[in-house]
């Protein structure tokens, strides 16, 4: 059997899920990934046969977002499927620098039009009839292999190259409308729920295009079958902070807290991680992205602390600095609790989506069932109760480092390009 020549990385590609399908590929395939397919070049992997004959390894690669106009997890993903191929274009439909992660900076970045518009770089919700098209009716995009990170829209991509689409989640306005809809302006929900029939249409044909599929959890490929009858694989995302970066102190805060990182939106469930802690007495809560608002006529505690526009290195400090993380969301993957494993640190999460995935009860965090007070509070009592060891965790995150998604990602586009 084929493996590898850098033998090191065939358990990270089975640590992050990605145990059969790759290192079956490579054997059916005879290609051996060479070193420089690991550390990473402008273009895709160098391959040889099983019989020494380098094929073509020089391909053009290109990849693409839907938007980079904020600072979550899907972005993050997005910036390190490019790292996997440094230099190679990186098309979106829309980029907003000012709110963004900088790191979008000095990259070879492609924009459509609707990126000049201020209107629409400040929300492109705002653009959401324009992106299918925008996609798909665009310039061709001309590469060997194209590289797709979708949850809407850089799937539909138009191209006569292979796709490699890399699924962060089926289209929430399509599949999940009611999670999706809380956080629109009222005024769009009738168009958006009368579009989802023609929309529902395009995604599928545009799914279908799909040389390979990939899911980012366990839930996202239940998700994937359910909405285009594919088998995907599963390859999670990469962790998106560097815990050996330089950290910061934040001003005002004592270590020791809970700490919560995730925008205010409805589905993050902030508000439930807000009204546990502030039932525990003596606990203290950072919220990273900001706290929701408090129930009517109330406020919350000082203990509880509101942080935003934070920089990475105080984002560390905040990791390294805390007792655990409380994560309640309904997350495709969700990538704070294996930022939180990476500093050694525990976390309290919902049991759904992709901390299913992430998590081990007791050994790097603890579970609870549903966001109702009393369940929550009980579990920030295991969790305190619970001994955990940081170094057992560390392992435990080193799973989702970026090594291990680089390498898998190569491998997937060097098997896509194999001669079949």
């Amino acid at each position: 059997m084929l493996l590898f020549r850098d033998r090191a990385h065939v358990p990270l590609l089975r640590s992050v899920g990605y145990r059969s399908r790759v290192v079956v590929a490579v054997a059916r395939t005879g290609v051996v990934v060479g070193a420089s397919a690991i550390a990473g070049t402008t273009r895709a992997s160098s391959v040889m046969t099983a019989g020494g004959d380098r094929r073509p390894s020089r391909a053009h690669v290109v990849v693409a977002h839907d938007y980079l106009t904020q600072r979550g997890g899907a972005e993050r993903v997005a910036l390190a499927l490019h790292d996997a191929f440094p230099g190679a274009p990186l098309r979106t439909s829309i980029v907003n620098a000012r709110t963004t992660f900088h790191e979008v900076a000095g990259r070879p970045v492609q924009q459509t039009w609707l990126g000049r518009v201020p209107f629409f770089r400040e929300d492109p919700r705002r653009a959401f009839l324009l992106l299918a098209p925008v996609h798909s009716l665009g310039q061709r995009v001309r590469a060997d292999v194209v590289v797709c990170s979708s949850s809407g829209w850089a799937h539909g991509v138009r191209t006569d190259a292979p796709k490699v689409i890399y699924c962060h989640n089926p289209p929430r306005w399509l599949y999940q409308p009611d999670d999706y809809l809380r956080g629109v302006p009222s005024a769009m929900r009738p168009v958006i729920r009368a579009l989802s029939p023609a929309l529902r249409a395009w995604d599928r044909r545009q799914a279908r295009s799909a040389a390979c599929y990939l899911a980012n959890s366990s839930a996202v490929r239940e998700r994937i079958r359910a909405a285009y009858g594919l088998e995907a694989t599963v390859v999670h995302p990469p962790r998106g902070l560097d815990p050996e970066g330089p950290d910061e102190p934040v001003p005002g805060v004592q270590p020791g807290f809970l700490l919560h990182v995730g925008r205010p939106r409805p589905y993050k469930n902030a508000d439930a991680v807000c009204r546990a802690v502030a039932a525990v007495p003596g606990a203290r809560l950072v919220c990273v992205g900001g706290t929701p608002d408090p129930p009517r006529g109330e406020r919350w505690p000082e203990r509880i602390t509101s942080l935003t526009d934070l920089t990475d290195a105080q984002l560390r400090w905040l990791y390294r600095s805390c007792s655990a993380l409380v994560a309640l969301s309904h997350e495709d993957f969700g990538l704070t609790p294996v930022e939180a494993y990476a500093f050694g640190k525990p976390a309290l999460v919902l049991r759904a989506g992709g901390y299913l995935d992430s998590t081990v009860e007791g050994v790097t965090g603890v579970f609870v069932d549903d966001l109702d007070v009393a369940t929550v509070v009980e579990g920030l009592h295991r969790l305190q109760r619970t001994r955990f060891d940081p170094e057992v965790i560390r392992r435990h995150g080193e799973r989702f480092s970026p090594l291990a998604f680089k390498a898998a990602v190569e491998a997937v586009v060097a098997d896509v390009l194999a001669p079949s």
